[in-house]
């Protein structure tokens, strides 16, 4: 008998035999299991949750595949599927928990979804769209910085983020978006504030603000994310009136991961929808960095999008990125 439900923590071994041939089982298995209380976060109303919900699929005693959301700490809930497995071109299964969890979250209240999907899954791609309802909107790049650029910076332009700096950033991240794409993707300042959670999540985020040096006014935002402490993702939010030296943010940056590790990897994200996606990427072309993820960007929402067409591949997994041997 086939059933949809949620994660539970004594489902652990069952999950660590599924995804056994991972050579990051037990990584992967702590990203979904790192909280042995999220059956009671099931219980709270929709607009009290803050921690990612998983769910499997069980045919029988044989778990089939995994779904995990998360809210976002807006007032109008956002969704974002964080991770889907599933066996080797089962996409019946991979359909089956993606419409369980739309369907669900947007009967208690869910505004819209959010889903990140590598390009080299085209199958899955095509799922979402034509049967899950899901729009292309835009994509994700992840570039890997090998050499910093002999870059001096000056700390006083930078310092570490502050509540009080949401509203800030939440009107910088909005003005950067591309406008047909505001509606889908702007945020507020509650998602940008840290709250006491913060230490229930799987991975470690840094924050800092740079600032104009005259005005002090924040000009941009620096986030530092990493889920094993290996791997560090800086992702910027600027404004696009002010022209910033991105080697100033990337050595800055550098040298704050630094204090807290001697060898790791360093990635940027760059993002489509934003005004300096473009500009960026062209950039880091420039500079020859390697490509080393590309995400597509979708959409389940109320809102009106246009659609465009999607190209249409043992075991799938969703938003999985993990880097090569660190680097000094």
């Amino acid at each position: 008998m086939r059933k949809i439900r949620k994660l539970y923590y004594f489902d652990r071994k069952k999950m660590q035999e599924m995804i056994s041939f991972l050579n990051n089982r037990d990584t992967y298995i702590n990203h979904i299991m790192f909280n042995p209380l999220i059956p009671l976060h099931h219980l709270l109303p929709l607009r009290f949750k803050f921690l990612p919900e998983s769910y499997i699929l069980k045919d029988g005693k044989e778990v089939k595949g995994l779904i995990t959301v998360a809210p976002s700490k807006s007032r109008v809930k956002k969704m974002e599927i964080q991770k889907l497995f599933f066996e080797e071109n089962c996409y019946e299964d991979a359909g089956e928990l993606i419409q369980f969890v739309v369907s669900k979250y947007k009967a208690i209240g869910a505004f819209s979804f959010i889903v990140r999907v590598d390009d080299y899954l085209p199958e899955l791609l095509k799922l979402f769209v034509s049967r899950c309802n899901f729009s292309q909107i835009s994509y994700e790049k992840l570039w890997k910085i090998d050499n910093i650029e002999n870059s001096e910076f000056n700390k006083k332009e930078f310092r570490e983020f502050r509540n009080s700096d949401s509203q800030a950033i939440a009107n910088l991240y909005n003005d950067s978006l591309l406008p047909h794409i505001r509606p889908l993707l702007s945020k507020d300042a509650r998602e940008f504030k840290e709250d006491i959670f913060k230490g229930l999540s799987y991975y470690s985020e840094y924050k800092y603000v740079m600032v104009d040096r005259k005005s002090r006014n924040i000009i941009a935002y620096i986030s530092i994310l990493t889920a094993d402490n290996e791997n560090y993702v800086i992702d910027i939010i600027q404004s696009s009136w002010i022209e910033i030296d991105i080697n100033n943010i990337i050595s800055f940056a550098h040298s704050q991961v630094r204090k807290r590790k001697k060898k790791f990897n360093l990635f940027i994200k760059t993002k489509k929808y934003t005004q300096l996606g473009d500009k960026y990427e062209q950039l880091f072309l420039d500079k020859k960095l390697e490509c080393v993820q590309n995400q597509i960007v979708l959409t389940n929402t109320s809102a009106k999008i246009l659609k465009e067409t999607v190209k249409t591949g043992k075991f799938t997994i969703l938003n999985q990125f993990y880097g090569v041997s660190a680097a000094n």
